[in-house]
């Protein structure tokens, strides 16, 4: 099982708290680091002092980090151009020595659309930009060295294109999520190399797991060459009120649902629940604690709990 660290700058984060995050991350010996990427605090946080772009930041901690795996869930599609949010994802791989993932999404916090004066179609529109933006992105990174890629869509025109600069990758990992019962699954089956729940059920897992499945075999594609993982909520102590001090959260992100789906409890019942996991098709697991830069909460997991995941 991958752990990886997924965090919300947006509720209140500097780039200093980003970075030292993720240098403890990697010194911990935990697989990646990774973050949302939005520009509005929720519910009811401050945000202070302010947003921090997604990649820009990326971008500087592939130059701070030598190891752990680098990325975004979910790099909203609504916010950058598909042919120039390419050449950013391949740069920050090269910057990375390859070590980029690309999650990617649709958009869906309307607010930070208003509040930046960035459109926010209806969610039929959103998705056929998202679908378009796959097979441009892909389309460019997939161009061989003196090629030129064209693309005549809908809703994005580009014209000999030399799709340069070229990942480190073959091409970064696309990562797609969502709850959706058709398209989701279908640009899953195409474009994806995992798929992703958030704070799922073992049961929601499932069901949306066959829908993935069934999605890849209409393209010929084996279900197990695409990565399944999970955005889980860790709160991990001792005791009941170590336990208890941890799962105060800050920022009002949390809620009891998510609690009960997470990874809650002392390290043996962490294990046991990482299993289940495991068990439900789960390779990859990203972790989120309520105090997100709680390093001291990220140490005593490391220490714990890692050692016996083998």
């Amino acid at each position: 099982m991958q752990c990886h660290v997924f965090t919300n700058p947006q509720q209140g984060a500097s780039y200093d708290d980003v970075a030292t995050t993720a240098k403890a991350v990697e010194d911990l010996g935990l697989d990646g680091f990774f973050r949302s990427d939005h520009f509005l605090a929720m519910a009811g946080a401050e945000g202070l002092p302010g947003p921090t772009d997604t990649w820009v930041t990326l971008g500087a901690l592939a130059r701070e980090t030598r190891r752990i795996r680098l990325g975004s869930l979910m790099t909203s599609a609504t916010f950058r151009h598909p042919g120039l949010l390419a050449v950013t994802v391949a740069q920050v791989d090269q910057m990375s020595n390859g070590r980029v993932d690309f999650g990617f999404g649709t958009g869906w916090h309307e607010p930070e659309h208003r509040a930046y004066g960035v459109p926010y179609p209806a969610i039929g529109e959103r998705f056929d930009r998202f679908e378009e933006q796959l097979a441009i992105i892909t389309g460019l990174w997939n161009t061989g060295q003196g090629e030129v890629f064209t693309h005549h869509g809908r809703h994005y025109q580009l014209t000999d294109a030399p799709g340069l600069p070229k990942p480190v990758q073959r091409r970064p990992p696309v990562i797609i999520g969502g709850t959706g019962r058709t398209r989701t699954p279908r640009l899953a089956g195409r474009y994806a190399d995992e798929f992703n729940y958030a704070f799922p059920t073992l049961e929601e897992i499932a069901a949306q797991g066959a829908r993935v499945d069934a999605a890849c075999e209409e393209v010929g594609r084996a279900p197990s060459t695409l990565r399944r993982s999970a955005v889980v909520l860790l709160v991990c102590g001792r005791d009941r009120a170590a336990v208890a001090q941890r799962s105060r959260a800050v920022g009002g992100l949390f809620t009891p649902q998510m609690m009960e789906r997470g990874l809650v409890g002392s390290p043996s019942r962490v294990v046991d629940r990482i299993g289940q996991f495991a068990e439900a098709g789960i390779s990859r697991l990203y972790l989120q604690t309520p105090h997100q830069f709680d390093v001291d909460h990220l140490a005593y997991f490391s220490h714990h709990v890692l050692p016996q995941l083998g």
